[in-house]
């Protein structure tokens, strides 16, 4: 998902390990949560620390490459074997985080194109 934000081109990214977003900081990519757990991978696989920002929106951030995220984005949709996101994430991070990601799901039913549903009685017939 991507929106205008803080001058270019924001990304929201949930993953079974949490819920990011990537910015340019003019040369690499703030990446930024509002957990600390959910940077835990990505920090890792940059060797890269977590830094602490309480006094800014997203109160967790790391700064990597354009080519680190990309890479680790890869790494994380090539090793994708589950068959429910949904349930997925409530394995993986509890309910404590799979609880408001259901809340995204079900508030992004607001965009769904009025012709998505359009042939439904062909499907349930």
């Amino acid at each position: 998902m991507q929106s205008e934000c803080e001058g270019g081109l924001d990304m929201w990214l949930f993953t079974n390990t949490g819920f990011i977003s990537a910015v340019s900081n003019g040369k690499d990519l703030m990446v930024r949560a509002r957990d600390k757990e959910s940077l835990v991978p990505l920090a890792e696989n940059a060797k890269t620390e977590i830094l602490s920002t309480p006094q800014n929106d997203y109160p967790y951030r790391v700064i990597v490459t354009h080519e680190v995220f990309s890479k680790w984005a890869a790494h994380m949709a090539t090793g994708i074997t589950y068959k429910n996101f949904k349930s997925e994430v409530a394995m993986t991070r509890g309910y404590d985080f799979a609880h408001p990601l259901m809340k995204v799901w079900s508030v992004m039913h607001e965009v769904e194109d009025t012709q998505a549903r359009k042939d439904l009685d062909h499907f349930t017939s």
